[in-house]
């Protein structure tokens, strides 16, 4: 719905409030006019039904309204008698049009001094509940919401198991879109998998002020532009989502609206310049490890190492105990007992596994081991005297393909090699033709709401001739510092302005294992309220936030004892 629908829209209520309580606020001694003014009606309702003014701002916010709406159409059948709990459910389920039924009754009947307390504890608990869900929307849609990070396209940047805190207003809130949501959840309802909103109606875009632009290399929490997954790791139908119901990625930003941007042999150029880093940023890339003599895994773990395979040969496998290794195993090989191979991560089998199921296990000694390293792990690596090279993994061939972004030859770009390319910036033009469409068709299509044909000899944007073209909203480029490792821009190309969702700030709590189960997790002491931005090593503030929470839970303490004294 655009500005105009959701304008029709509004009135349309407006007529629908006036024609179900006009009665209602004459019996409650106000001038029934009041009930056919925007805005103003809603606060003379407040008055009414004794509760505060400002309830009527909670009435616009989308999400939070719906709950409110509730609350105000049981308020109002209370305000005038209807107390049962068959008056409540009739109210909701009608969704508020049981009021008709009170305004044009005889003589509606005003109940000006009826309690504002929930008559029993079931009511007290629902009311808090409900406020406190109120609450907590409010503060997850604009001030600040919880994110894990659930891979490793930023390793070692931001781990995965890094809780973070992502603030919503640094690059200025995004309010809800979707109108009809479930609050507090994303796009599924936990144990139900089922959807958690209703496509339509949809808000147009908005943003609040923001606090900041965004810069290059902050890292970014954003609405994956390419998302048409219901759920991660399940194959099925693709599905067309909302803006704000798409899945959130965080990744760094390394160019901006207007940037040139290029990759030579893996490195980011913007304007002709090395992407310079900052020193938190650990920008890793695969690298082939070379030892004739056979690479040690267990050297490798003993210089802190852990991005690599390792491979085993099992002499004596059983249904049995293949079961019992199953948790430690990522693959297996071989046609038979006596040439099978399992392959683990860097932890390898656990030792007291092997020895309860009696099993003959060898670890193959590797003359060539593929390792995700940063430039500085390599070069410590180059120096051990048991490696002969460590060499980095470059994808220099260029061939035509659908896998990088623009996804359409004859474009030949890769990981490592891509570009040159112009980020999109709002009101920038660009020439539109055969060659250039690829690059930009999304945007205008998809992210701009345009119709675009193309037939041999000439491109039609809605429905007109078109040679140029004018943005109409930002794009950024987003990339894992996990070069190889990470699903960004390269793969499905620019992230448009409305996409962003915030921040991250703050990684409140930090596990290793994440992905292994509860029962595995290690807590990164380290790490726990440390910040994501910043110069240096990071510093955690957990030990103080302690003491902070003993020293205001002790001073609690004393005044309710101070004043049960009294």
């Amino acid at each position: 719905m655009n500005w105009i629908e959701w304008f029709l829209f509004f009135i349309g209520i407006q007529i629908i409030h006036f024609v179900g309580t006009w009665k209602l606020y004459k019996a409650a001694g106000q001038a029934s006019w009041k009930a056919a003014v925007p805005i103003y009606n809603a606060v003379v309702l407040m008055q009414i039904i004794k509760r505060p003014k400002w309830w009527t701002i909670l009435l616009f916010v989308p999400v939070v309204n719906l709950i409110m709406l509730l609350v105000v159409w049981v308020e109002t059948l209370r305000s005038f008698g209807k107390n049962t709990l068959k008056d409540t459910l009739l109210g909701i389920a009608t969704l508020g049009l049981y009021i008709f039924t009170v305004n044009y009754s005889p003589q509606p009947q005003y109940r000006a001094d009826r309690s504002l307390h929930p008559k029993s504890s079931w009511g007290e608990t629902v009311s808090s509940l409900l406020f406190a869900i109120v609450a907590a929307t409010i503060v997850h849609n604009y001030i600040f919401q919880p994110f894990i990070i659930p891979t490793g396209s930023l390793e070692k940047s931001l781990l995965i198991g890094d809780f973070l805190i992502v603030s919503k207003f640094h690059y200025g809130a995004r309010p809800p879109m979707t109108t009809a949501a479930f609050p507090m959840v994303h796009d599924t309802l936990p144990l139900l998998n089922v959807k958690s909103y209703l496509n339509k109606p949809q808000l147009p875009y908005m943003r609040l002020p923001a606090l900041q632009k965004i810069k290059q290399n902050d890292i970014v929490v954003f609405s994956w532009p390419a998302d048409t997954v219901r759920q991660f790791f399940v194959k099925e139908k693709g599905v067309r989502k909302p803006i704000d119901k798409k899945s959130n990625y965080v990744k760094r930003c390394v160019a901006l609206p207007g940037d040139t941007l290029e990759i030579i042999d893996g490195f980011v150029y913007t304007n002709g310049k090395k992407l310079q880093l900052p020193d938190r940023a650990r920008v890793q890339y695969g690298h082939n490890v070379f030892a004739d003599a056979g690479i040690s895994s267990r050297k490798l773990v003993e210089l802190g190492y852990k991005d690599f395979t390792r491979t085993y040969k099992i002499e004596n496998i059983t249904q049995e105990s293949f079961n019992a290794l199953l948790p430690y195993i990522i693959g297996q090989s071989g046609s038979s007992v006596d040439n099978f191979r399992v392959y683990t991560n860097a932890n390898g089998l656990p030792v007291e596994v092997i020895r309860q199921q009696r099993l003959q296990v060898s670890e193959l000694l590797e003359k060539r081991k593929e390792l995700v390293l940063t430039l500085e792990e390599a070069e410590l690596l180059r120096g051990q005297t048991w490696v002969d090279s460590v060499v980095r993994k470059v994808a220099k061939i260029k061939t035509a393909n659908t896998a990088f972004f623009p996804n359409r030859i004859p474009y030949d770009w890769n990981e490592d090699n891509f570009g040159p390319i112009v980020l999109p910036k709002a009101g920038a033009t660009v020439t539109i033709n055969h060659e250039t469409l690829p690059l930009y068709k999304k945007i205008i299509q998809d992210y701009e709401n345009n119709t675009v044909e193309v037939t041999a000899s000439q491109i039609s944007i809605n429905g007109k001739p078109a040679t140029s073209y004018t943005f109409k909203q930002d794009y950024y480029w987003m990339m894992g510092d996990n070069r190889h490792r990470s699903e960004d821009s390269r793969y499905w190309g620019f992230v448009p302005e409305n996409h962003i969702v915030g921040k991250p700030v703050f990684i409140w709590f930090s596990v290793e294992n994440f992905n292994d189960g509860i029962k595995n997790w290690k807590i990164r002491w380290d790490r726990l309220f440390t910040t994501v931005g910043g110069q240096g090593e990071r510093t955690s503030y957990f030990y103080p936030f302690l003491a902070f929470v003993a020293l205001w839970q002790g001073i609690a303490w004393y005044r309710k004892k101070k004043k049960a004294s009294a």
